[in-house]
């Protein structure tokens, strides 16, 4: 039987903790004010007061995500336009996200809420709400067969079973993997573990994962939860992670670059083939790709109230 290691444990965070610990991690030395960047690379979210997910839609339409409302914006990147789409049910967070384009669906990760929500892409409804676990749900990717999420607070991802006609699973249905080996340790004081997540492209039992405190990815299992470090240099500040064959684009918050690596055929090792950079990054998070270009959300963690955006930059050299 599949998923024989899944099982629940329980570690308490609060979205208090949270702000209280991006304190700790990201610079508090910023200018008082700060003026938005200004071309045609760059979308306003405006409105915004905190954001830091975004996911691609059908063409180039995008969604992301105001952090501590849990409200979605939606966007064009042709238009180079985007609105609120979405006014989230108070007390919701929107971290990381991803569109099931096919069956007009939206999962976000909750955050400190222990939670993940489910939304209609054509009418911006509510489809769905999940009690995950407590901690910080980080990000999600889709599979064939349903959605997983991570948390930084714990190592463990979670499974909610989606068909392909995209029924969602029952609140019941939701599994609990134990991630074991070296990405299952224990965390440091005020360190966040799992972060962004991606499927491997050629084998849907096998998950790619960002650890934050370790500056590295790991493969994992999905069946045992056995995860194996992708060797490479280390990827400090690694947030995001966008894979599309052997290629992974992985964000790197307060380093406001993305690095471009190439994984070797089994998933043991990779190596940088590119830095992206733009002087439009402040603390980018999260990827998507349309195509020959990406689109990075700016969070701007802990700086003074400014205009949140979306950074549109070249996928390749």
């Amino acid at each position: 039987m599949r998923r024989t290691a899944l099982r629940r444990t329980v570690q308490r965070r609060t979205a208090a903790g949270f702000i209280a610990l991006l304190a700790l991690l990201l610079p508090t030395a910023m200018p008082a004010t700060a003026s938005p960047p200004s071309g045609d690379d760059v979308i306003v979210l405006q409105g915004a007061k905190s954001a830091e997910g975004i996911a691609a839609g059908k063409e180039t339409t995008f969604y992301a995500g105001e952090l501590m409302t849990g409200d979605i914006f939606r966007g064009d990147i042709r238009e180079g336009k985007a609105k609120r789409f979405i006014d989230a049910p108070e007390g919701r967070m929107a971290v990381g996200m991803k569109a099931d384009v096919r069956n007009d669906l939206l999962f976000v990760a909750g955050g400190s809420k222990g939670k993940a929500y489910v939304y209609n892409t054509e009418t911006g409804d509510a489809v769905k709400e999940y009690d995950l676990s407590p901690g910080f749900i980080n990000d999600v990717t889709l599979t064939p067969d349903g959605a997983w999420f991570t948390n930084s607070a714990a190592p463990e991802l979670y499974f909610i079973p989606v068909s392909r006609e995209g029924k969602l699973g029952k609140a019941d249905d939701v599994e609990t993997l134990k991630v074991g080996g070296e990405a299952g340790e224990p965390l440091q004081p005020n360190q966040f573990g799992f972060n962004g997540i991606a499927a491997a492209a050629e084998d849907d039992d096998v998950l790619i994962v960002a650890h934050t405190q370790n500056q590295a990815l790991y493969a994992v299992d999905r069946d045992t939860g056995k995860s194996s470090r992708i060797e490479g240099p280390d990827l400090k500040f690694v947030d995001g992670i966008l894979v599309k064959g052997d290629t992974v684009w992985a964000v790197q918050n307060r380093a406001n670059q993305i690095s471009r690596l190439e994984l070797c055929d089994d998933l043991s090792s990779f190596e940088v083939e590119d830095v992206i950079t733009s002087k439009h990054f402040d603390i980018p998070t999260t990827v998507a790709r349309f195509g020959d270009t990406l689109a990075a959300v700016n969070a701007q963690f802990m700086r003074p109230a400014s205009p949140h955006e979306v950074v549109l930059v070249p996928a390749w050299d």
